[in-house]
């Protein structure tokens, strides 16, 4: 008779499943989305497994002095504000839902307080590196061809590494320069692209049969080996490419970051940026603003004849 070595899970991550596809289903969140929740709730559960096990049976026993304890444990582990603030935040949605199902009588990580966000200026290429990243794929074979394709949607339209995967045959409109989009929430909008991205598009459909091969799959993004292809997989195509040209990061939201500028440096309208990215609110655009004064003002000290002090 074999063994069943499966280990039980507690109240609290049965509980934790459940709200995974809670955030999926109800609240149509992301896959993405609910990997990332996953992965901090999990941090949490193993704080509380070393510090706090009663309260993984019975979450009524998780108080806020257990989750302040989860804080500092983060401080101390050398987590960066930005992610201390992503784990407090997912803790406290969490407890959110248990609340609303009243599996709880308190949200424990309400009354934690959070650290301030460190704000950053988004990593992005120069006009000179993003035309180089651009060339570098090798269009002598169906994979360069591939890259070539994958590496021109993201500069031309600024969407991320979720909505470019999710892009099919059917969303694209060669014609009129267009590509529908599923964003954060399901929210569906349109990209543009130009023609450089257009006529990608179409070398990389005529070369797929090769890549897929016997397989059959409707994704329109293949894999080496036929299959459709993986998130790792975009980040480890894209990562090729701008680390030979980079010493910064060197992933799909790198190649999102520098549309935005560009199109910013070049004078484009705020709103339409915001849009084009699919943001929510005008804020998280204008960050853009910041990165384009200081392109402007970088041009005006190198070129202006007044801008340096005489010595």
């Amino acid at each position: 008779m074999k063994k069943n070595n499966t280990i039980a899970k507690t109240k609290v991550e049965n509980l934790i499943a459940e709200y995974l596809v809670y955030i999926v289903k109800e609240l149509h969140g992301s896959k993405c989305t609910a990997w990332a929740y996953r992965s901090d709730l999990a941090q949490m559960v193993a704080f509380l497994k070393e510090n706090y096990p009663e309260g993984l049976e019975n979450p009524q026993k998780i108080d806020v002095i257990d989750m302040r304890g989860f804080l500092v444990g983060l401080k101390h582990a050398g987590y960066a504000s930005n992610s201390i603030h992503r784990k407090i935040s997912a803790a406290r949605s969490f407890f959110d839902f248990l609340y609303v199902r009243e599996i709880i009588k308190m949200n424990p990580a309400r009354y934690v307080r959070l650290p301030k966000l460190e704000k950053h200026l988004p990593t992005f290429l120069d006009f000179s590196q993003a035309n180089l990243a651009l060339n570098l794929p090798d269009k002598s074979k169906p994979l360069g061809v591939r890259d070539a394709a994958i590496m021109e949607i993201l500069y031309d339209t600024g969407i991320r590494a979720s909505e470019l995967l999710g892009i099919d045959t059917n969303n694209i409109s060669m014609k009129s320069g267009e590509i529908k989009i599923l964003g954060k929430g399901n929210k569906e909008r349109i990209v543009l692209i130009g023609p450089p991205a257009i006529e990608a598009i179409r070398e990389y459909i005529s070369v797929r049969p090769q890549i897929l091969k016997e397989k059959s799959t409707p994704d329109f993004w293949l894999s080496k080996t036929g299959s459709p292809l993986a998130r790792k997989d975009l980040y480890m195509i894209v990562h090729k490419y701008l680390s030979q040209i980079t010493d910064g990061k060197a992933s799909p939201h790198v190649m999102r970051h520098t549309f935005a500028t560009h199109l910013m440096e070049r004078g484009a309208d705020l709103l339409a940026v915001k849009e084009l990215l699919g943001h929510v609110s005008l804020s998280t655009t204008q960050i853009y603003t910041h990165t384009s004064i200081e392109h402007l003002k970088k041009s005006y000290n190198e070129a202006h004849p007044r801008s340096k002090s005489k010595e």
